[in-house]
């Protein structure tokens, strides 16, 4: 793997990415109580010099809640039973939560005020219901 394709400008070189291997809880019986299978990837979003500024300044901002004090952004992953796997599904989440964080934000809306012919008109269908709804009631001559 030479490196994490986050968008058409930005990959992560795997050399940027500190990985950790700990015992994991998951399923895996007794191999989990033998074998290092939980996977963390650390990375810097602060230091990383795969980010622009513009970019790194969206990810910290955009990524505010998952990033430590440091700046580095930690992503676990212990789900399946083998060190490969879980260090596939970190990576994985890594990318995606990075694609994420790097999109730009969409445009503000910009608020309109409704026509004058689609108001008449929205009056007019109100007014033919109103008068549907009058004609079918029944008329009591006393």
């Amino acid at each position: 793997m030479d490196g994490i394709k986050v968008s058409g400008t930005v990959t992560i070189p795997e050399n940027e990415l500190q990985l950790k291997f700990s015992r994991s809880g998951g399923p895996g019986g007794q191999n989990v109580n033998t074998r290092d299978t939980k996977v963390e990837v650390i990375f810097d979003v602060t230091t990383s010099p795969s980010l622009g500024p513009h970019q790194r300044e969206r990810a910290l901002k955009n990524l505010g809640g998952r990033i430590d004090g440091d700046g580095r952004l930690h992503i676990v992953a212990s789900d399946a039973r083998t060190q490969a796997a879980n260090r596939e599904l970190a990576v994985t989440r890594l990318r995606s939560i990075m694609t994420d964080a790097l999109r730009p934000d969409p445009a503000p809306r910009r608020p309109t005020k409704p026509s004058r012919g689609s108001q008449e008109r929205r009056l007019a269908a109100k007014k033919a219901r109103g008068q549907l709804k009058r004609l079918r009631r029944t008329t009591h001559d006393d």
